[in-house]
């Protein structure tokens, strides 16, 4: 059984591609290209569930459309479309890049040095000059933090844990007194 600590999200399914069972896919992580692997991961209904590529091309930077095994039909794929994917983090190995994108960390813990844990990377939003991470908190509300190296203590790669020392006031911003 694959667990979710073994896995990192590299993507979802957007939507259907034709009538034969491809999809089109959206990923912040090219790596099933760049490491040698038959299979994508994917969570269906909270279990995480292998699907094995048939095969992939890509649309653009940041989309495939991928075909997948035993789906081959508009409907079979349809169920696909919103479903999260993943890879296994012992395929990535010594594969790993050098350097990464802001996208990588999506899905990545954050944790302030002072504050403690602020909460999940689930976005990046790289739409303006200074990029920024969209973390979701453990009560569901929502943060914003800027993705900055200066503010980056340590990465733990492996458990998709970052450690930030951010400024003083700076999770204090969107509050209201």
């Amino acid at each position: 059984m694959i667990r979710e600590e073994e896995v990192y999200k590299i993507g979802v399914f957007t939507k259907t591609h034709g009538i034969s069972g491809e999809l089109s896919f959206s990923f912040t992580d090219d790596v099933f290209d760049r490491v040698d692997a038959e299979f994508l991961v994917c969570k269906m209904d909270g279990i995480m569930v292998p699907f094995f590529m048939e095969e992939y091309r890509f649309k653009s930077d940041t989309t495939a459309l991928v075909k997948l095994e035993d789906i081959d039909s508009e409907s079979s794929a349809r169920r696909m479309v919103g479903v999260e994917v993943y890879f296994p983090l012992d395929l990535v190995g010594e594969d790993a890049p050098e350097e990464y994108t802001w996208n990588y960390f999506t899905g990545f813990q954050v944790e302030d040095e002072e504050s403690g844990i602020l909460g999940t990377i689930e976005y990046v939003n790289d739409e303006t000059a200074n990029v920024l991470f969209e973390v979701r908190r453990p009560d569901g509300s929502d943060l914003l933090i800027p993705a900055h190296e200066e503010f980056i203590v340590s990465v733990d790669h492996k458990g998709r844990h970052i450690v930030v020392s951010l400024p003083e006031g700076l999770l204090s911003l969107d509050t209201i007194d």
